[in-house]
């Protein structure tokens, strides 16, 4: 009961997201064409933007509306929000089975690449941009809907941890859609890879991404449409079968190491000088 009318007082949260969810269904999917290619501004980016700037931290005078109040009492509920979209792909891989067997080992091989934001990212993270334990979830993985699920039953979201993989979440629902139309635009047009496999870089485990990155791929080369589709989407499928158990059997406890026999001797020392 109590916690029931703590969330009748939220009612300006609750009513805030109803409007922002209506207004970004209601704007719907935009094309903008680039070259020969599209970027696709999908409604899950316009409700980031509007929620973004309803925060009373980016823009005070929503403060009087959206107060810090129902600002921490939003934070935990990004977990109960992500696991029914978690358990919905978790419910299409035993179907997809054959598909994915299928695809054969050029499909299973490229699945390697989930690992790559550890080579990439890491260091650039700890050694460039000198960051304590958020870099840990920011780059053991590109930080999609298991990865949060995995830090935040882990660590929680309000941990540093979960601070890192939510910006890496932020920063790539904002910009990941425009990152991967360019980028699909800008490589089919080169010539340099065969568009299926271009098609197989689209599953990232993002539908976002996926999306954007398909369809600059479709309006590049419109007479592989069904085969680049069929193959991005079983790309998807498998970053998420495969992605969810490699980030927590190996990305997660690899980059913990890395960071423990790195940065971890940092923080030590820093700890030690402030107590000095």
């Amino acid at each position: 009961m109590n916690a029931l009318r703590g969330q009748m007082e939220l009612w300006k949260l609750h009513l805030a997201v109803i409007i922002i969810g209506v207004i970004a269904e209601l704007i719907g999917i935009r094309k903008i064409p680039l070259g020969i290619g599209a970027i696709l501004l999908l409604p899950l980016l316009y409700a980031f933007v509007m929620a973004a700037l309803m925060n009373p931290n980016v823009m005070p005078k929503f403060g009087k509306f959206i107060r810090e109040k129902e600002v921490k009492a939003a934070s935990p509920l990004i977990v109960v929000a992500i696991m029914p979209f978690i358990a919905k792909f978790g419910t299409t891989i035993g179907p997809a089975i054959e598909t994915i067997i299928e695809a054969g080992p050029a499909l299973l091989l490229q699945e390697l690449g989930n690992l790559g934001t550890i080579v990439l990212a890491f260091p650039l993270a700890v050694w460039g941009l000198k960051m304590g334990r958020e870099a840990i979830g920011a780059t053991f993985s590109i930080a999609r809907e298991p990865n949060l699920a995995i830090i935040a039953d882990r660590y929680t979201l309000k941990s540093p941890e979960g601070t890192g993989v939510m910006g890496v979440y932020v920063i790539g629902t904002l910009f990941g859609t425009f990152i991967f139309a360019i980028l699909a635009s800008l490589f089919a047009s080169s010539e340099l890879f065969d568009p299926r496999a271009l098609a197989m870089a689209c599953g990232i485990g993002s539908g976002s991404m996926m999306a954007a990155c398909t369809g600059a791929l479709t309006e590049a080369v419109p007479a592989m449409k069904d085969e680049i589709l069929a193959l991005a989407g079983a790309s998807n499928l498998l970053t998420y079968a495969t992605g969810l158990y490699a980030g927590l059997f190996i990305a997660l406890p690899v980059v913990e190491k890395l960071y423990n026999a790195t940065a971890g001797k940092r923080d030590h020392a820093a700890a030690q000088n402030k107590e000095a």
